[in-house]
């Protein structure tokens, strides 16, 4: 009976929450990275962007989508956004029983391992390079180190428009990082979940000098880590047909099936919608 509960437990899906569309970037990493763990992935579409929302309000919406996540049964929770790390996590990790991670702290002790010269950089939207995060973190591996952050709030509807290579990502982009190439740094973080889709438009203006750390990668590596050292790491691959990754959100799924089918080739199929406000 005992192996049996232990085996429905590895079973349950991990939860995974954004507050639109760039947390699929996790879940891809996810997908590559642990293959056999299901996911439940929630986008709240109705209300984003929140990287211009309150602390409150962020914590607020957040509260309702881990309720959601919760009547799932999931095993445990990634925070797939950054404005929601920045401001949320620590009030979830206190309130709810699952583990639960986010994406800000894997990317930063990567970046604070990875530079050089102890010029880091930081893009993001306006709501985390504001809440100071990366820098508190980095700070707490590496006092010397200096962190330079930049808002970028136009990539996330360039990105949502699928405008990854295109004159006008050009443009913008090199507006918002030439004051960065300025700074020296040797190190520049990707603080939004939307940002690794423009990968090689900011890596081509940043130079090759400058590593890019993406936090999408770094956060599915630690969740392995986290999942073995819980006991949660499911170490068998779903039957066939189990429906093993499941895709909710707030507002407009035809959109979000096409934004998702165009990142994850993994043929998402549905998406549901749900009023979140209920939660």
């Amino acid at each position: 009976m005992r192996e049996v509960e232990e085996k429905s437990l590895l079973e349950k899906p991990i939860g995974v929450f954004d507050s639109g569309m760039g947390g699929l970037t996790v879940v891809r990493e996810i997908m590559r990275q642990i293959p056999n763990e299901r996911l439940v992935y929630f986008g709240d579409t109705a209300r984003l962007p929140y990287g211009s929302k309150s602390r409150e309000t962020i914590t607020r919406f957040s509260r309702q989508i881990v309720r959601f996540l919760e009547t799932m049964d999931v095993k445990a929770i990634v925070v797939a956004c950054n404005t929601a790390s920045a401001y949320a996590l620590d009030t979830l990790e206190q309130e709810i029983g699952l583990p639960i991670i986010g994406v800000i702290k894997p990317g930063a002790k990567v970046a604070a391992r990875t530079t050089r010269n102890g010029q880091i950089g930081v893009i993001g939207t306006a709501a985390t390079i504001g809440s100071g995060i990366y820098t508190t973190y980095i700070r707490q591996i590496r006092p010397e180190v200096r962190v330079t952050g930049k808002a970028c709030p136009l990539f996330v509807p360039l990105v949502e428009e699928g405008l990854w290579q295109d004159p006008v990502t050009d443009e913008i982009a090199m507006r918002y990082l030439s004051g960065l190439i300025d700074t020296g740094i040797d190190t520049l973080i990707l603080g939004c979940t939307h940002y690794p889709l423009i990968r090689s438009t900011v890596g081509r203006i940043m130079g090759d000098h400058v590593t890019l750390v993406n936090p999408a990668y770094e956060t599915a590596r630690e969740l392995k880590e986290l999942l073995m050292e819980k006991g949660l790491f499911n170490p068998v691959p779903p039957a066939l047909g189990s429906n093993k990754y499941r895709f909710f959100v707030s507002d407009g799924a035809e959109q979000f099936l096409h934004f998702a089918n165009s990142i994850i080739k993994y043929g998402i199929l549905s998406a549901k919608v749900i009023n979140i406000e209920e939660y």
